[in-house]
C-alpha cells in the first residue's frame, strides 16, 4: 500500500522508441507476435482491474437480520420466550400473551430484513449487469495484422491504435500522432483536451505529452501507442486499488442507531433491575420477579422503530429509482440527506464537458440558439 501511494515511477517517456520496443520485445511495425502475447497474457494476467473484495450474499442478509436495531428486537423476543417458558413452568392459568409478543417481533426483524436485503440486492444487481453491457475493444497491430481484441486480452508491448472517441484501453507510450488530443479529466481534472505527441515534454510522466494513460478518452484525430502497463499496474489502477483499501466509517443514522440502543438499554435494565429489587422485598417469588424484570425490560423496546425505518428508506430508494438513481445501501439515503456541502469535480461530473450556445446577440436582438 505504501508503493501505491508514492508518485508514479515510470521511465518508457524519457527513453526513445527504439528502446521502448527492445524493453518490450515488440517491433513499432509489426507488433508482438501470437505467442509472445499469449505468454505475456499468462505472465502478468488480463489487463483488467482487481475488482474489490465482495461481501457473500447469506453475510449481507445476517447483517441486515442481526445488525443496528435488530439485536435489541431479537434481544426483547428472546426474553419474551423465556418468560413464557417460566409462567409455563410455575402457572396453572397459563397467559399466551408473552408468547404471542415474542413472535411478533420475530416477524417484524424477519420482514424488516427481507425488505432491507432485496431492495439492495435489486440495485446491486442492476449496477453489477451495466459492467457486462459492452465488452470494451481495442485495435491492436499483432504479427503485422491490424485486429480488434477485448481490451482485457491486452499485454504490454502490444502496438495498438486509438481513434476519437475511443478510451485508452491501457498505459501506452505514444510512437505516432495524428491531431490526438486526450480527456485527462477522470485522472488529473483537467478540463480542456491534452494534445498527445511521440515528443518527450516533461519529467513528470503525467505532465508528459508522450504517454497516454488507461481509462482516459480520446477527443479527436488519431493515435499509435506501444502498451506499457496493463491492469492494476496503470494509473488509474493503483488509484483504484488505493480507494479501495480505505475503510469505511459508519453512516450517520447507523451510529443514531447505535447510540439509541445505548440509551434504551441501559434505561430498561435500570428500570427492570429495579423493579426486580422492588418485588424481592414486597415478598413475591424469585420467578415472579423475574417476569416483572423481563416485563419491563420487552416494554421499553420500540417494536415498531425498525419496520418504520425500514419502509421509509425503502420508499425513498424506489422513488431514486424513478429518478434514475441507484441505492446500493439503504442507509446511504439518509447519509445523503443529511449532506451539507458537496465536493466534487464539475467536469464529467455534474457536465457533460461539452460546450453549447444558449443564445447569440445578433443585429441588436438576442436569438436563442437551435441546435
Amino acid at each position: 500500500m505504501d508503493d501505491l501511494k508514492k508518485e508514479l515511477s515510470i521511465q518508457e517517456h524519457k527513453m526513445s522508441i527504439e528502446g521502448v520496443c527492445r524493453k518490450y520485445q515488440t517491433d513499432i511495425v509489426q507488433g508482438l507476435s501470437n505467442a509472445k502475447a499469449a505468454e505475456f497474457l499468462i505472465r502478468d494476467g488480463p489487463n483488467a482491474l482487481t475488482p474489490p473484495l465482495t461481501t457473500p450474499e447469506w453475510v449481507k442478509f445476517c447483517h441486515q437480520l442481526f445488525g443496528g436495531f435488530s439485536i435489541l428486537l431479537w434481544i426483547g423476543a428472546s426474553l419474551c420466550f423465556m418468560a413464557y417458558s417460566i409462567q409455563t413452568a410455575t402457572e396453572d392459568d397459563l397467559l399466551y400473551d408473552n408468547l404471542y409478543l415474542g413472535i411478533v417481533l420475530t416477524l417484524v426483524v424477519v420482514i424488516s430484513s427481507c425488505f432491507s436485503y432485496f431492495q439492495e440486492a435489486k440495485s446491486s444487481k442492476i449496477m453489477e449487469s451495466f459492467k457486462n453491457m459492452v465488452p470494451q475493444q481495442a485495435l491492436v497491430i499483432r504479427e503485422g495484422e491490424t485486429v480488434q481484441i477485448n481490451a482485457e486480452e491486452l499485454v504490454t508491448g502490444d502496438l495498438i491504435e486509438v481513434k476519437a472517441g475511443d478510451r485508452i484501453p491501457a498505459d501506452m507510450r505514444v510512437v505516432s500522432a495524428n491531431g490526438c488530443k486526450v480527456d485527462n479529466s477522470s485522472l488529473t481534472g483537467e478540463s480542456q483536451p491534452q494534445r498527445r505527441s511521440p515528443d518527450y515534454t516533461n519529467d513528470n510522466p503525467l505532465e508528459s505529452k508522450n504517454i497516454a494513460f488507461f481509462s482516459t478518452n480520446c477527443v479527436e484525430g488519431t493515435a499509435r501507442g506501444i502498451v506499457i502497463c496493463t491492469g492494476d499496474r496503470t494509473a488509474m489502477g493503483r488509484i483504484a486499488t488505493l480507494a479501495s483499501g480505505l475503510e469505511t466509517g459508519k453512516t450517520p443514522i447507523a451510529k443514531e442507531i447505535e447510540h439509541f440502543i445505548h440509551i434504551i438499554t441501559g434505561v430498561a435494565v435500570f428500570l427492570g433491575v429495579t423493579f426486580f429489587i422492588l418485588a424481592l422485598t414486597l415478598g413475591y417469588k424469585w420467578l415472579e420477579a423475574a417476569i416483572f424484570l423481563i416485563g419491563i425490560i420487552v416494554a421499553n423496546v420500540p417494536e415498531g422503530l425498525l419496520a418504520t425505518v425500514t419502509v421509509c428508506l425503502t420508499l425513498t430508494a424506489k422513488h431514486m429509482a424513478r429518478k434514475k438513481c441507484l441505492v446500493k445501501n439503504l442507509e446511504a439515503v439518509e447519509t445523503l440527506g443529511s449532506t451539507s456541502t458537496i465536493c466534487t469535480d464539475k467536469t464529467g461530473t455534474l457536465t457533460e464537458n461539452r460546450m453549447t450556445v444558449e443564445h447569440m446577440w445578433f443585429d441588436n436582438q438576442i436569438h436563442k440558439a437551435e441546435n
